[in-house]
């Protein structure tokens, strides 16, 4: 981290809690958050996506080129236009998209032509509005969303002849202009993977005037006056009279399954509004959102990257579902290329969301959560797999089989809205099925070895002993499932299953290793090298991924003494990088080394969890002093306000609970492990309109430490919180304390529980 960054937070955290004037939540939250990234060192490798929560389609800025996947640098200066996009991260790309820009004086339509120069200064990001001054064009552009289109409003400073070009981008598009409806329909079909043949994107634009000229163009040249145009890459543009009225507006929409699907979204969610209603109504929509979480107290700065995490944590998985014109949910399969009734959602990665992302929605919003599992079935149904990283379809990226964990966790926390018995059988299905040679991600890779020998074997398959933890986490929650659902056989199989963490874990090193074929362990271990049987990390942040079994866990590692020394490792150690198999420096590696906490690398998701270990062995004034330290120090609302990926919500999420006070350390369970809240207090309105109240008395910058507990007027002397807890609503306040308690939290019965020992009790 950059000590200027550092001082920041410092100063920040000194401030005085009162804010300077009451700021609504939209206003709070900064969508440039973790825009300042490149691909050698990533703030959070974010876009400004302008959307409302959950949407099908966002909205954003860019100023790299259009095939560029890190297509917004906040460090630049020009801008190449607005386009609708869907990208859950530039490692994974985006499709589907185009985009408008304004010009004046001249026609120019390429993107290095009719790029402007801008200033930040003059750029407004909320959540639902965006507004940029384009100095070369002497312009303002402006858009406000809904959930599958927009509004976009063009202001020109000078009469004269102005434009708006249409860049439906390269990858086979088509375009067609209908002048006597002041109308542009169009196709873009670009994309990274993870769609069929079929796959297309249908879009149409209807402008609020008639335009004097029109035309269409390919990267090569400039048609005029020609309506319609298909090629690899096209474009449209038109002409506006702006002697008089100096403002063009047009509304957008778009459609997976056909333009005529696509105009009758444009009339649902924008019909006959203007601009300024639809961005009070996107505005009004972020509030609602965000008024389910209340906090107070603290710094404006903590209360803007509260928001500006809250704002991430829900911007993914896109809907990929519309309504057709009956109302009912429609959606064009990524897996099947077939149109299908009911609900799809895409574009996030399970093997990061499991984690806090998924069990957020569990909480504030089990009505969509129970249509994410609903559409985890139907891509089980439609490609015979479940998935795991979706963009659209199925992608070959990342390890495990979370959606065991994302169904199990909505189950466990009574969101059944789906078949129980069809996600079992399609976890029994994944758990022995190798995954297809051209995508690791689904099935089991290893999965024939996995079940005979009760680990993946390296170098047979890289990345194994990742993934034979990964794997037993995953037989845990479909044992889970199981159980549930009295399926004893299944159960008990699962549960057998969900022990083979301990086949990679090497007690006597005191870490998890690669293992051979042979059973022998893989020669010249290192703690530290990354890569090889690690997935981007090494065993310091590997050998906590035991979810479900920490106790057991505890004991293989010589018991509480032995295993706090250890977690006190993480940190003590130096943060050298052995590159290992990578070759190099990857980003992730620079970003450890720079957050300077020791072999804590919170930039990535495996070690994320692991401060609140800490509870288990009766020591959770060291989880509750780490957690602040790294909501301080690495978590920011700027553009370098992350420090690593984001990850389609993953480490947002991870802010929004830690705040919040509480944390999901093993989803598939009911249970919440106690951090340190970091505002006075938080207020969560359920669902049902219950609320959860969390209170810190004698909070601050100084005062992390929790010295005792009431909940609901009775004594609280535990470091975990249960599921049914919350959601009946209540109020939970702690005692906070500027030095550790070594007594709070610390007796047998305060400390959480192991997932293996529940799921021993009789269903």
């Amino acid at each position: 981290m950059k000590s200027t960054q550092f001082l920041s937070a410092l100063f920040s955290l000194g401030l005085t809690a009162a804010l300077a004037a009451e700021a609504a939540p939209v206003d709070l939250a900064n969508p440039l958050q973790g825009t300042d990234s490149t691909p050698e060192f990533s703030h959070g490798n974010t876009f400004p996506a302008i959307a409302l929560p959950f949407p099908m389609n966002a909205w954003a800025p860019y100023t790299q080129p259009a095939k560029d996947p890190f297509y917004y640098q906040y460090r630049q200066n020009k801008i190449r236009g607005i386009r609708q996009t869907h990208q859950p991260s530039p490692w994974i790309g985006d499709y589907a998209n185009f985009s408008l820009m304004p010009v004046s004086g001249k026609l120019v339509v390429n993107e290095d032509d009719r790029a402007s120069t801008f200033r930040h200064e003059t750029e407004t990001a909320h959540p639902g509005y965006y507004s940029v001054r384009l100095d070369t064009w002497k312009a303002t552009a402006e858009v406000t969303p809904t959930e599958r289109g927009a509004c976009f409003r063009f202001s020109f400073d000078e009469a004269g002849d102005s434009y708006v070009v249409l860049d439906a981008f390269a990858g086979n598009s088509s375009v067609e202009i209908i002048p006597a409806e002041n109308k542009i329909i169009g196709i873009c079909r670009n994309n990274k993977g993870g769609v069929p043949e079929n796959f297309a994107n249908h879009f149409v634009i209807v402008f609020d005037r008639p335009f004097t000229s029109y035309g269409t163009w390919t990267p090569g040249a400039i048609q005029e006056g020609q309506a319609t145009l298909a090629d690899k890459h096209v474009g449209a543009y038109l002409k506006f009279d702006t002697s008089g009225n100096k403002s063009v507006s047009c509304k957008v929409a778009s459609s997976y399954i056909s333009p005529e699907q696509a105009l009758l979204t444009l009339n649902r969610e924008i019909g006959k509004a203007d601009f300024d209603t639809i961005r009070k109504q996107a505005e009004a929509k972020w509030n609602e959102t965000f008024s389910l979480i209340k906090v107070e107290g603290g710094t404006e700065e903590q209360q803007r990257t509260f928001y500006s995490a809250f704002y991430r944590s829900v911007i993914f998985p896109h809907r990929f579902f519309e309504y057709d014109a009956k109302d009912q949910p429609v959606y064009f399969s990524p897996f099947d290329g077939k149109l299908h009734k009911g609900y799809l959602y895409t574009d996030t990665g399970y093997w990061d969301t499991f984690r806090a992302s998924h069990p957020l929605y569990n909480i504030l919003f089990p009505e969509i959560s129970g249509q994410i599992m609903q559409g985890i079935l139907n891509a089980y149904e439609q490609s015979g797999y479940l998935p795991s990283w979706s963009s659209p379809g199925h992608r070959d990226c990342m390890i495990g089989n979370h959606a065991f964990s994302l169904l199990a966790d909505a189950w466990v926390k009574g969101i059944r809205n789906f078949d129980g018995e069809k996600a079992l059988a399609a976890m029994v299905h994944d758990a022995n099925t190798q995954a297809p040679e051209n995508c690791k991600a689904i099935g089991r890779d290893g999965a024939e070895f996995y079940k005979k020998s009760g680990f993946v074997p390296y170098p047979e398959f890289k990345e194994s002993t990742a993934k034979t933890l990964e794997y037993a986490y995953n037989d845990f929650c479909a044992a889970v499932m199981a159980g549930s659902l009295g399926k004893n056989a299944e159960k008990e199989s699962f549960a057998k299953s969900a022990m083979n963490y301990t086949n990679v874990l090497d007690g006597k090193a005191g870490f998890v290793r690669g293992r051979k074929a042979d059973g022998e362990w893989c020669e010249n271990f290192d703690p530290t090298e990354w890569g090889g049987p690690f997935t981007e990390g090494n065993s310091w942040h590997w050998t906590w991924s035991v979810f479900h079994d920490v106790p057991g866990l505890i004991k293989r590692l010589g018991g509480d003494k032995s295993f706090g020394e250890k977690l006190d490792g993480v940190f003590n150690t130096p943060p050298n990088v052995k590159v290992g198999t990578y070759g190099r420096m990857i980003h992730e590696m620079t970003e450890m080394v720079s957050a300077n906490m020791g072999q804590y690398a919170h930039g990535n998701q495996p070690i994320q969890h692991m401060i609140y270990l800490y509870n288990y062995i009766g020591q959770p004034w060291k989880a509750q002093a780490r957690v602040r330290e790294v909501m301080a120090r690495l978590y920011h609302s700027t553009p370098d306000g992350f420090c690593g990926d984001e990850d389609t919500g993953q480490m947002s999420a991870w802010y929004v609970f830690s705040a919040m006070g509480f944390y999901p350390m093993c989803p598939g369970t009911d249970e919440y492990l106690i951090g340190s809240p970091l505002f006075d207090k938080t207020t969560i309105t359920l669902p049902d309109g219950k609320k959860f109240v969390v209170g810190a008395r004698n909070n601050g910058p100084q005062r992390p430490y929790i010295g005792g507990g009431i909940f609901n007027g009775k004594a609280f002397d535990r470091s975990f919180l249960k599921h049914g807890e919350i959601m009946k609503g209540g109020e939970l306040n702690f005692d906070m304390r500027s030095t550790t308690d070594h007594k709070w939290a610390t007796a047998p019965e305060g400390l959480p529980s192991s997932g293996m020992s529940a799921l021993a009790k009789p269903d």
